[in-house]
């Protein structure tokens, strides 16, 4: 398939406001003033749901307001990036942050564990000035989340990539998470084949239609555990350079998928969104 090709496959499809799912992105990350008419747009997208992780506890509390607000669009993701200090496992604000994810759980609300992992980058950055680097404390982290999604049965969000990817797997195998979800994932393919054995979820985002890697990636894993995210309000390059990070572009996202795997931009869309439905259990079709 040409590029003429996937123009005319675009102009078919463009009016078609199958659903799309962003599952994965900062909502709490835009301005105030931004959130209410960027949910409003994305819905008149034709987006059903969008997965708003945090980034610590005041992120939580925020996305938790903004699901409350708007029930059945927006799914909170409750954790502590990790692209950030480390908090001790067992110290008070470790425990209090995971103490309110349990308080969540006893009212039965809808929500993952997300987004925790690793910090390949800021590991990488710290090596690059000549400091070392102490992973120690953010693998006890993890495994303190690993071990809340286990213990809630919730599903998980990563952030973890290269070789973080293969250490956050023997968290979860140890602890028996099946349901995870790495997020914009870079990897050897070790790695990739040991994800999918596994039965890992992997999302892509904007950048699938630039990036070699991913296009490859996108191109490969099991098209059963793939999903459509933005990462928003994160930039991207490309035909996206300059513009806002909307959810709307998770349609991009699935469009490029469909080009590549020689699919319908249609059945990629339908497939997708049962995708990120089932992972996430509570989106209704």
């Amino acid at each position: 398939m040409d590029n003429l090709d996937r123009d005319k496959m675009t102009d078919k499809h463009r009016d078609k406001l199958y659903k799309i799912y962003d599952a994965h992105i900062h909502l709490d990350s835009y301005p105030a003033e931004r959130r209410d008419s960027l949910l409003a747009e994305a819905a008149v997208e034709g987006v059903a749901g969008l997965v708003a992780v945090s980034m610590d506890l005041a992120s939580c509390e925020e996305n938790r307001r903004l699901a409350s607000r708007y029930p059945g669009l927006v799914l909170p993701a409750y954790g502590r990036h990790p692209e950030q200090p480390a908090l001790e496992r067992d110290g008070p604000e470790l425990t209090r942050l995971c103490d309110w994810i349990r308080a969540r759980a006893a009212e039965d609300e809808p929500f993952a564990i997300g987004e925790v992992g690793l910090p390949y980058y800021l590991r990488a950055e710290t090596e690059r000035l000549g400091e070392s680097f102490d992973e120690a404390p953010y693998l006890l982290q993890l495994e303190r989340f690993v071990g809340l999604a286990a213990e809630l049965n919730r599903p998980i969000v990563l952030h973890a990539v290269y070789e973080d990817a293969e250490k956050a797997l023997d968290l979860l195998e140890k602890h028996r998470v099946r349901d995870a979800h790495f997020h914009w994932f870079k990897g050897a393919a070790s790695t990739v084949e040991r994800m999918a054995r596994y039965g890992c979820y992997v999302s892509f985002t904007p950048d699938v239609l630039y990036e070699p890697d991913i296009r490859e990636l996108a191109s490969s894993y099991p098209l059963e555990r793939i999903m459509a995210e933005t990462d928003g309000p994160w930039p991207f390059e490309g035909p996206f350079a300059g513009r806002e990070t909307v959810p709307s572009m998770a349609r991009d996202v699935v469009r490029e998928i469909a080009f590549l795997r020689r699919m319908s931009e249609e059945e990629a869309g339908e497939r997708l969104a049962e995708n990120t439905r089932r992972f996430y259990r509570w989106f209704e079709p």
